[in-house]
């Protein structure tokens, strides 16, 4: 496993300092080294895997970027506020336009939060063929040292790339199923199958930081015989929380302190499992765990577990480290996660029956550019299903999964607490879960919702700029589970000055600067995107049912 260098460096003086990454963002055919054909991946520097991001707590990362695709790409500093640059979240047509095949672009982004984090790609989901790494920013001050670091970094590769997939899952009467198509995993950007020890010494403290940046499937970590001792989730410092094993879900980040064993009698093992419940069985392929050694001492004998650990965290039971006691709300949305379809039977994914689909200008530069217009939600267009808020204002959304598809719902720019859980079918309350009265509710910025289930979440709108929530399920963002929420239009245009080099990437792409989703001022979005509500069911099967059939 990646043994992380922080630790040696936060122990010296500290200065803030630029951080300096030149990437060169190229296709790459490989198979990651598994079993399985190779196919087109999107890479860094000609290469696999991207290179982990270390940083300390007031520096500067600066990606100097190089987009050799032929199509833009864009960069998201998952989980990273972006206070003030916003024009640096990275998400294609909202906070920019992408950069242009063939040219080069900076992001100038100040740290100003420390924990794990990752960057990934935001365009035309290039984080599924690769394009993603881990980003781990140190604090000196952390109030949880650690003799030593370790990171788990989680992905899976599938042998099909994004662009191949897009058309058969959105077609109508889809030929193939996503997993049809199962992927393997990897470990720290390599074949999980070979993933190596780690070393323990006798009485020590170690933090593991474990990242997934799967595209669906879910992970579980854990350690023989160990207790794990969550202390960070999603970048948010908690309370101590005492666990044998982590689940994640897509995109999200656990950091745990473990304490070694005072004697050396014994190693151990640890176990990576990629698996997922509303996912099907493949005999010795999915689920699959990964098994690797924690070594005390290399002569001594293994413990031998009866069964691997396994489990979802209590996260209600979680408590955030600064105490923030429960938000009051001062606005409620429900946001109905389904699919749908169009009335050609094309199948895609919703909130509310809405299918994202980008403006024709970039909605940070919409917010910028139609004075008071901003307020108005249409503004950005009908198929962004935009809301517009106040700074400050406190937002409470009911994220509702009816189907038997799981959501791992991230919010850009902010964190949520989580007030409750529950099933949608659950009509007498006696399976509701609540944060616990006096708790400090935990904060995170990427929940998972599975299938058949509710969450009631909560955050302050406290960072003026476009951010969208949307599922980090690769699939369900290609195919619209995604809309977008406009924090203080007065102050975004008060204080945000679009750097031009943001703005020539747009004119390189012969993308407007200025004006509606449609390109227009006022109230003309006549070439707005505006797709209809999606239908609940399938049109075409409803036809087949109202055709004539042939008497026995």
């Amino acid at each position: 496993m990646r043994l992380l260098s922080g630790l040696f460096y936060a122990a010296v003086a500290v200065h803030a300092k630029t951080v300096v990454q030149n990437w060169e963002i190229t296709y790459v055919t490989t198979n990651r080294g598994l079993n399985m054909d190779a196919k087109r991946g999107v890479g860094v520097n000609g290469k696999f895997p991207l290179p982990v991001v270390e940083a300390e707590l007031g520096d500067t990362l600066v990606l100097n970027v190089r987009n050799s695709l032929d199509t833009p790409t864009s960069l998201h500093s998952h989980g990273i506020f972006q206070k003030s640059t916003n024009y640096y979240d990275g998400v294609h047509m909202v906070t920019e336009c992408g950069i242009a095949p063939g040219s080069n672009f900076t992001y100038e982004i100040p740290l100003e939060q420390s924990g794990t984090y990752w960057i990934h790609g935001h365009t035309s989901e290039q984080n599924y063929d690769g394009l993603q790494t881990p980003l781990i920013i140190y604090d000196p001050n952390d109030p949880y040292p650690a003799d030593c670091e370790y990171l788990f970094a989680f992905e899976d590769w599938s042998p099909k790339t994004a662009e191949e997939i897009y058309p058969l899952l959105t077609e109508p009467n889809p030929p193939f199923r996503l997993f049809d198509y199962p992927p393997n995993a990897l470990i720290n950007g390599l074949n999980a199958n070979l993933t190596g020890p780690i070393a323990f010494e006798a009485g020590k403290t170690y933090r593991i930081r474990l990242v997934s940046m799967s595209s669906f499937p879910l992970f579980e970590f854990t350690i023989d015989d160990h207790e794990l001792q969550i202390i960070e989730v999603d970048g948010v410092l908690t309370k101590p929380y005492t666990t044998n094993v982590v689940r994640l879900a897509s995109a999200e980040r656990v950091s745990v302190l473990v304490t070694a064993k005072n004697s050396t009698a014994l190693n151990y093992q640890y176990h990576v499992t990629m698996f997922g419940d509303f996912l099907p069985e493949i005999a010795g392929i999915f689920p699959s765990t990964y098994n690797g050694s924690v070594v005390y001492n290399s002569d001594s004998p293994y413990y031998v577990a009866e069964s691997i650990a396994t489990g979802f965290l209590d996260e209600l039971a979680i408590e955030s480290l600064d105490n923030e006691p429960l938000l009051p709300v001062d606005h409620s949305l429900y946001l109905n996660a389904t699919s749908g379809f169009m009335e050609d039977g094309s199948t895609f994914e919703s909130f509310n029956q809405i299918t994202y689909k980008s403006p024709l200008v970039p909605s940070l530069l919409s917010a910028l550019t139609t004075g008071d217009m901003a307020y108005n939600p249409i503004t950005y267009g009908p198929d962004t299903n935009a809301l517009v808020v106040n700074l400050d204002e406190v937002i409470e959304l009911l994220l509702w999964s009816p189907t038997n598809l799981p959501h791992p719902i991230h919010l850009h720019g902010h964190v949520f607490q989580i007030v409750e859980k529950g099933f949608t079918n659950d009509t007498t309350g006696q399976y509701r879960n609540r944060v616990p009265e006096g708790n400090a509710p935990l904060k995170r910025d990427t929940l998972f919702i599975p299938g058949e289930e509710y969450a009631i979440v909560r955050f302050r709108a406290n960072n003026f700029g476009c951010h969208i929530i949307h599922c980090h399920i690769s699939s369900h963002f290609m195919m619209g589970l995604n809309m977008l929420f406009v924090v203080a239009p007065d102050l975004i245009q008060k204080n945000v000055q679009v750097p031009d080099a943001v703005l020539e990437q747009c004119r390189l792409q012969g993308i407007p600067v200025s004006g509606n989703a449609a390109t227009n001022n006022g109230f003309n979005f006549d070439a707005a995107p505006n797709e209809p509500f999606l239908l609940d069911n399938d049109p075409l099967t409803d036809l087949a049912s109202d055709s004539p059939t042939d008497s026995p």
